[in-house]
């Protein structure tokens, strides 16, 4: 226990710093502690409740560059996105998707970190918006993937980094609250997991604001280079976890 203890809080502290910084990549960053130490519905659950917890930090200390109108296509495309994602989950195979999707962040993030100037989305308006908003709710039905694709696209359409933090942060929040309520109204959240969940909100609340307060002295081009060097990150993670299913056929 002892073990597992010390696992869960390190996993919280550091996955609550690069989210408070970033915006985002809670669960990317916990679940690569996580996965070695507890059941894997343990931890999706603890995965969903810090990001949660983590995004209402995070609101609640970074305000800047809120803007509804731009929000408002994402998050209601992801609401539509969810139930689609839901109802593809066990019929789509996981391993091929995470293998595909990873191999697409790995080498078109790192593309963009190198390149001088990135490419400039203009076209498609809200439209276009609401389009990769479902995309980001159907990948979250699938597995929680929610932020890669919005986040990338954000970088793309050329939002400053307080504008893209906002939009970011409070798709991946809306997200989590109907992805938390759906564990809650499954039985997904037992009574065994609350001490768990008693451990991570205090061990992540330092970390999160500390991040948070970072975040704010970034430059543009350091904040894009922390988004693009998470989004790898993210793409390499997929590719790990798909590979020892794809080598079992």
């Amino acid at each position: 226990m002892d073990e597992v203890f010390w696992v869960v809080v390190i996993g919280a502290v550091v996955a609550g710093f690069v989210q408070g910084l970033s915006g985002f990549a809670f669960s990317l960053v916990a679940m690569s502690f996580w996965a070695w130490a507890l059941e894997p519905r343990v931890a999706a659950a603890l995965a969903v409740f810090g990001a949660l917890t983590g995004q209402l930090l995070a609101v609640a200390s970074v305000r800047r560059g809120f803007d509804w109108r731009v929000l408002l296509p994402f998050v209601l495309g992801g609401f539509a996105g969810i139930p689609l994602g839901v109802a593809l989950l066990p019929r789509i195979d996981m391993a091929m998707f995470k293998a595909i999707l990873g191999t697409l962040l790995v080498l078109w993030c790192p593309a963009m970190l190198m390149a001088k100037q990135l490419p400039r989305i203009r076209k498609g308006g809200r439209v276009a918006d609401g389009v990769v908003g479902l995309a980001g709710g159907v990948m979250g039905g699938l597995g929680g993937f929610t932020g890669a694709l919005p986040t990338l696209w954000c970088t793309l359409r050329g939002y400053e980094k307080d504008q893209q933090r906002a939009v970011i942060q409070n798709f991946n929040l809306s997200m989590l609250l109907v992805t938390m309520a759906t564990y809650l109204g499954t039985g997904a959240v037992t009574r065994d997991m609350l001490p768990l969940f008693a451990i991570v909100a205090p061990a992540m609340l330092v970390p999160t604001l500390l991040g948070a307060r970072l975040y704010v002295g970034l430059s543009e081009a350091t904040f894009r280079q922390v988004v693009l060097g998470l989004l790898t990150a993210s793409g390499v993670a997929m590719l790990l976890s798909s590979v020892p299913d794809l080598l079992r056929r």
